[in-house]
């Protein structure tokens, strides 16, 4: 049975995935917004993951779609999916949120479309903010409802003022939101799909060698212009490094928010594809006529249809081509 934290398995079912969501690209830019959790948070995660990855997906779509719905920023309902990694490089505790939207979303009365600017979507401030604000709740929420849990290091941590009191600290640090600037169309996103929906913590790729008790492997140093290091660990340390990362039994880290959330996709996203269509097409219709004005036609006189110029000769050219004179040919 396919294991859904096996680089092989996971080959598979994300070329089954991009194939049923290459029908549900909008014909318009996309961006890549990704929502980190500090990583004083990271202990917490790993005792109560369902409970703080749940809520990292929630958090971070509550915001997107707040923060998009206010006529200030960008005043449209968007539709996105979210996928959570719970890595970096060097196989850590390290969980954020990848979130591939389209650049623009549905007016209020879905009338229209409207599209973000070319080279901003959503103030990156206001994200981190609204983001912040919504996850330090929901921990006050689950907190106050009894269901998180603490051990070793943490166990202070369920003392109700020393719990608030981190809480504040934690409120207080500039939390990590990255927007890349919109990048290209459905086929560019084809690409992103390929790299972040059904990634596992470490591909087979990046594996160099096993040898006397010591697996070692390729990662990517961001702070030194992402060159490419290796990093050697022994087998019991690299199994850990890998096992922080199996998710709970029936956690859904791929999900689906706003238009494309799956009670309202089947309506709402064949409505953005005329929407986007209404609004592509006087600009493929003022092309066509322009194209037209500047390339001169003729009819046919055989058919009646029109004939363009492909190639102009001058009349040394047209000497050149033109056949022999029927006097030389019969000499």
């Amino acid at each position: 049975m396919p294991e859904r934290h096996c680089p092989k398995c996971q080959t598979a079912a994300r070329e089954r995935w991009i194939a049923a969501r290459q029908r549900e690209l909008l014909p318009t830019r996309y961006v890549h917004v990704v929502f980190t959790l500090p990583h004083q948070l990271a202990p917490l995660a790993l005792l109560n993951s369902k409970v703080l990855y749940a809520l990292l997906l929630r958090a971070s779509a509550e915001t997107l779609l707040e923060v998009a719905r206010d006529p200030r920023h960008l005043g449209a309902e968007i539709g996105f999916f979210s996928v959570l990694h719970t890595w970096n490089q060097k196989l850590q505790l390290h969980p954020h949120v990848h979130c591939v939207i389209p650049a623009g979303g549905l007016s209020p009365d879905h009338t229209r479309w409207i599209q973000s600017r070319s080279r901003f979507f959503l103030p990156i401030p206001v994200l981190r903010r609204v983001f912040r604000g919504k996850f330090v709740a929901g921990l006050q929420c689950a907190f106050r409802d009894g269901k998180l849990r603490f051990s070793g290091d943490l166990t202070r941590l369920a003392q109700p003022k020393i719990f608030a009191s981190w809480l504040r600290l934690l409120f207080r640090k500039d939390w990590v939101v990255y927007s890349k600037p919109p990048f290209g169309g459905p086929e560019y996103v084809l690409q992103y799909l390929g790299r972040y929906t059904h990634r596992v913590a470490i591909s087979n790729h990046r594996l160099v060698s096993f040898a006397e008790g010591t697996v070692t492997f390729r990662w990517r140093d961001s702070a030194h212009h992402n060159e490419q290091k290796l990093l050697p660990l022994s087998l019991d340390e690299f199994l850990r490094r890998f096992l922080l990362h199996v998710l709970p039994k029936g956690f859904v880290r791929i999900r689906n928010f706003g238009f494309l959330a799956n009670r309202r996709r089947a309506t709402l996203l064949s409505l953005g594809f005329q929407l986007l269509g209404a609004l592509q097409q006087p600009h493929s219709e003022q092309e066509a006529s322009s194209a037209n004005e500047s390339s001169p036609l003729w009819l046919c006189p055989k058919c009646g249809g029109p004939m363009i110029v492909i190639e102009r000769l001058t009349a040394a050219q047209i000497q050149l081509r033109s056949p022999p004179p029927l006097a030389t040919a019969a000499a």
